[in-house]
């Protein structure tokens, strides 16, 4: 199997709570930035709230990546409490490098297997010969040189974060050089340098135009550039870390975050302040969207904007929290009771959460309808070497009403199925807003006339708005298409370059609007194509069940679908589209 993405090194540093790894891991991609390379670093822990085991998994690379690759060059262990825990999420490289405490015992035999060098050295030991040091400090140092990163590059990372005086930071950059230079001479003479990483990837000039951002970030950086100025929500993993970066954000733009009591408090919070005029948020996981289900149906029965994140995480009920896995898409799609039409769309990218939920909001405001981005726990709580996003465009700015506009009715059937928004208190404009069926002017009714007009209304003006090219990424025209969306989509961008590589030209379709479903553009992207393939990171799949009962798809349409919490890998990806592709070339057209 051919690979033709360019040379990259995957590093995990694992540990129990409390020695650091995920400080180390942090550091090494901020070092990695400053020298001119891009990168990604997931987390991984138990189901612990607090403390236990951790690993940080790093693909550092001189181009953008967007998930991990097939396997780990080096695992860098600071001891072995519990860390066999993660052997399935970290398979090692027959090549590759372990390095451990020669003082914490035996390599577990699941790590061992694969048959890797193991280099152990006396960790603690130096750790503790340098007063005020730590010995995460020690192994950034280590991983540093694997990745042969400057030694200027790793002191600016280390010192740019640092907040604990500098007698405590001149401690542990002696133990960051001393991990880096002093521990064993095959950290010097390369030695130990996993295959494939060479002069072509060694350190180049830090970038100035790069962000080290989370998915979290980046999508609450799109919902202020989108406008939103008021939050609601209460904390839950892995959504958390939005709110704590947007709590801050909002305060410099003159916007409010409420932590409400609970998730049905956080979507009212969110509907009211919208009612009153301010584009609002919130965000969660699918135990929290769940709780939010009767809520989100009132904003689309009162045409109300607002925009509900979910990170999803594995399921069902509370699952696993610190997981990922695409299985609140049913949900999304189709989960409100009666016919309650909602737009659902999906970042592709870390990257991608800014614009993507910048584009929610605007979808929201200008359609007077819900929107839920679905994010996920690998986009969400990951951080990236990316791209700064593009200057982001005007944020888009509702239909409102005129003070006594002249025989005003809040929900008048339009051409477009959207109507002007009244601001409360705005004279000679006052109309009801609740869950009840209403008539145009906004008076609950059961009649039949009314309620098939405000359906039709509701449906329409999200099916015939325009949505324009951000509905999906479409890569290539071969007779033979790969879909998928959200987190799985770098990893099979990946598997489809390399299918390329082994001459099976694939076209890839991206989806990033995911409800309403566009017909017309979807088979329009579709001309030509012969078969499809589907691939997600569910059990049930869902995406593939979905667009067989919303689009043609041509026959014996296939599906590769897995839960989480793996990741999805490249080479397993590029496996199933060869034996695809290859049975369906024998197949007759």
């Amino acid at each position: 199997m051919a690979n033709p993405t360019r040379a990259s090194l995957s590093i995990a540093i694992a540990g129990s709570g409390g020695s650091g790894v995920m400080t180390a891991g942090e550091l090494l991609l901020d070092a990695a930035a400053r020298a001119g390379l891009y990168g990604l670093m997931v987390r991984t822990s138990g189901p612990q709230i607090r403390g236990g085991e951790a690993a940080a998994l790093l693909r550092l690379a001189p181009q953008t990546v967007e998930s991990l690759d097939d396997r780990f060059d080096l695992l860098l262990a600071l001891d072995w409490q519990n860390v066999q825990r993660f052997a399935d999420e970290i398979p090692l490289d027959p090549d590759g490098l372990i390095v451990c405490d020669a003082d914490g015992g035996e390599v577990p035999e699941v790590f061992k297997a694969g048959g890797c060098r193991v280099l152990s050295l006396p960790l603690k030991k130096t750790a503790k010969g340098i007063p005020g040091s730590w010995i995460n400090m020690l192994a950034l140092g280590i991983a540093g040189t694997v990745a042969a990163l400057p030694l200027s590059a790793l002191e600016e990372a280390v010192r740019a974060s640092w907040t604990r005086g500098e007698e405590a930071l001149a401690a542990n950059l002696q133990a960051m050089r001393q991990g880096m230079l002093g521990l064993h001479p095959s950290l010097q003479d390369g030695t130990v340098v996993p295959v494939g990483w060479g002069e072509t990837t060694a350190p180049r000039q830090e970038s100035t135009t790069r962000w080290k951002v989370t998915g979290n970030e980046a999508a609450g950086y799109g919902a202020l550039r989108g406008g939103v100025r008021f939050v609601a929500a209460y904390p839950i993993t892995p959504a958390t870390e939005m709110l704590e970066w947007m709590a801050p954000a909002l305060t410099k733009v003159g916007g409010t975050l409420v932590q409400a009591e609970d998730e049905l408090a956080s979507i009212n919070m969110a509907i009211g302040a919208s009612f009153g005029g301010v584009p609002s948020l919130t965000a969660t996981a699918g135990p929290g969207l769940s709780l939010m289900t009767e809520s989100i149906g009132l904003a689309v029965a009162s045409e109300t904007p607002v925009v509900i994140v979910d990170v999803m995480r594995g399921g069902p009920s509370t699952g696993i929290p610190a997981k990922s896995e695409q299985s609140d898409l049913s949900f999304a799609v189709g989960g409100l009771h009666g016919d309650a039409p909602r737009l659902v769309v999906a970042p592709a990218s870390i990257s991608d959460c800014a614009p993507t939920t910048h584009w929610a909001v605007e979808l929201a405001e200008a359609l007077q309808a819900p929107v839920i981005v679905l994010s996920d726990q690998f986009m969400g709580q990951s951080r990236a070497v990316v791209e700064r996003p593009a200057q982001a465009r005007t944020a888009v700015k509702r239909l409102v009403a005129e003070a006594h506009t002249p025989d005003y009715k809040r929900y008048r059937d339009t051409w477009s199925g959207v109507s002007p928004m009244a601001v409360p208190g705005t004279p000679g404009v006052t109309y009801t807003a609740d869950g009840l069926e209403h008539s145009e002017a906004g008076v609950p009714s059961s009649q039949a006339r009314d309620h098939r007009v405000q359906l039709d209304k509701r449906a329409r003006k999200l099916l015939q708005h325009d949505y324009g090219w951000r509905w999906a990424d479409i890569e290539g025209d071969a007779p033979l298409a790969v879909i998928t969306f959200g987190s799985s989509s770098g990893p099979v961008r990946e598997a489809v370059l390399r299918a390329r590589a082994d001459g099976v030209e694939l076209r890839l379709i991206v989806l990033r609007l995911l409800a309403p479903v566009q017909t017309a553009v979807f088979d329009a992207a579709l001309e030509g194509v012969r078969r499809v393939m589907v691939i997600e990171q569910n059990h049930g799949a869902q995406l593939y069940r979905y667009l067989r009962s919303a689009v043609d798809l041509p026959p014996r349409t296939a599906s590769f679908h897995r839960p989480g919490p793996l990741p999805l890998r490249p080479a397993e990806l590029c496996t199933a589209l060869l034996a695809w592709a290859d049975a369906e070339m024998k197949e007759p057209a």
